[in-house]
């Protein structure tokens, strides 16, 4: 799940939802909630890799390059207990977001791993 999550393009997002139906494909187990579970578990230790220029509160450092903030709720939403980091971080990889500002714009921005993205192709 992680690795998937690595390979989210900066300024692109994918769901819970979506990272939990494409992991099931190979561990045929799994959903949105288990998803929210390990990055909620990891959120923590990965907010020090919110890129250059970005607001980050709190987090502690860790050596792991995940970039939880590019998941996000079926809403576009970045977690509640992280927004303000999740959202900055967002904004300064250039993500698209809602009008409001405070979710992504999932119609412009949402990726899925493909051939474009295989290294081997």
């Amino acid at each position: 799940m992680l690795a998937l999550v690595r390979r989210i393009p900066p300024g692109r997002a994918m769901t819970y939802g979506l990272v939990a139906e494409i992991v099931a494909e190979t561990l045929h187990r799994g959903g949105p909630r288990q998803v929210g579970q390990v990055m909620a578990g990891s959120g923590d230790r990965y907010a020090h890799l919110v890129p250059d220029g970005a607001a980050v509160v709190g987090p502690a450092q860790d050596d792991h390059h995940v970039a939880w903030w590019r998941v996000v709720n079926a809403s576009g939403a970045p977690p509640a207990h992280h927004l303000t980091a999740a959202l900055d971080a967002l904004r300064a990889e250039g993500t698209p977001l809602t009008r409001d500002g405070h979710r992504v714009d999932l119609r412009r921005a949402v990726w899925f791993p493909g051939i474009e993205d295989d290294p081997q192709a």
